[in-house]
């Protein structure tokens, strides 16, 4: 069976507090905070992409699944921020990762979700003997108009997996996705911010496709929420997926482990796959995880997992952990929030 054999994420250590934010705005911070359970987001330095993010998880990746970059036969990067427009973002990845040929590579999108798809196919093209090894990378460095209530989430991040049938450390018993035409979330080509539905994100797109993901998987499975030592939930705040899990039966200490946003915000299509980074990071043998991720526009992909022993022959501190980059924190005021997401730009336009 394939599942996951390496796993590697990257956080900026560059954040913000939505107070600052707030302050700016001239918003109720506490209000803010209250509303979204978000405490802190992050944000990429000048230098960092979608690109930059990729590689520093795929090469975390590496190191722990102790595999040959040139045994790597396919690398799809997940993302609605990819630097170029006509340009992929998996070429430059797999030459910084040093790939070697037959290598299929692709940039997927599908909102928050396009990270999870790719690991989807990337299981397909393992299972039918394509590739020995894949990477499905899911990164973002995700936008917010100025003034906008996404200015409190939109952060950065991302995580890579390597999936394959050999030394996995946490099988992928099965994955589904349920998939509808709901534009909760939108942006067009050649546009800077998203724009928004508003509430209209909750009922009938988040919380429609995720629940139904996750009831859909757990009868697939024959499963119930106490069969699951974790959960972990597409997270644009910290509010829908602690709801989510509520809703579905889970207990706090199943869906805390993977809880990332209100400490970094929502990195879009590394929500999901750097949650559920951290539940492995402590995961044992034995142990199951239901993780389900959201995208808008709209879909839920939704995986059972099982931890294998191989977990325990792993160096999982061979790169850092999500409690490494947690704790490097350097924070910013809005004035080098603005200059860095190049909300600001002297003489030019804004992007």
């Amino acid at each position: 069976m394939s599942g996951i054999v390496g796993y590697g994420s990257y956080i900026p250590k560059y954040r913000i507090k939505p107070d600052e934010i707030a302050r700016v705005w001239g918003e109720d911070a506490e209000n803010i905070r209250n509303g979204i359970f978000v405490l802190s987001k992050s944000v990429p330095s000048p230098d960092e992409d979608v690109i930059t993010i990729s590689v520093e998880a795929a090469r975390s990746a590496v190191k722990r699944a102790k595999i040959k970059s040139s045994d790597i036969g396919a690398i799809y990067i997940g993302s609605e921020s990819h630097p170029y427009a006509v340009k992929p973002t998996a070429t430059v990845v797999s030459a910084a990762l040093g790939c070697d040929f037959p290598l299929f590579a692709a940039d997927y999108e599908f909102a928050c979700k396009a990270g999870t798809a790719a690991m989807q196919n990337v299981k397909a093209m393992v299972d039918s003997g394509v590739i020995k090894y894949g990477l499905a990378i899911g990164s973002d460095t995700s936008q917010g108009a100025p003034g906008d209530a996404l200015e409190y989430t939109a952060s950065a991040g991302g995580t890579a997996f390597i999936i394959g049938k050999e030394r996995s450390i946490a099988e992928i018993n099965g994955t589904l996705s349920v998939t509808s035409d709901t534009p909760d979330f939108w942006r067009r080509e050649g546009q800077p911010y998203p724009s928004h539905g508003e509430r209209f994100t909750g009922e009938p797109a988040y919380f429609r496709h995720t629940l139904t993901a996750s009831r859909l998987m757990m009868e697939k499975m024959g499963t119930k929420p106490s069969d699951y030592n974790y959960a972990v939930f597409h997270q644009p705040n910290g509010k829908f997926p602690t709801r989510a899990a509520k809703t579905l039966g889970f207990t706090e200490a199943q869906y805390n482990d993977g809880l990332l946003t209100p400490y970094i915000g929502n990195t879009y299509s590394g929500a999901m796959m750097t949650g559920l980074s951290a539940i492995l990071d402590k995961a044992k043998p034995g142990e199951r995880i239901l993780a389900v991720s959201f995208g808008s526009g709209a879909g839920s992909d939704a995986f059972d997992l099982t931890v294998t022993e191989e977990i325990l022959k792993m160096d999982r501190h061979a790169a850092p952990t999500i409690s490494d980059m947690l704790a490097d924190v350097k924070w910013i005021d809005y004035a080098v929030y603005a200059k860095f997401k190049k909300k600001i730009v002297l003489g030019e336009d804004v992007e």
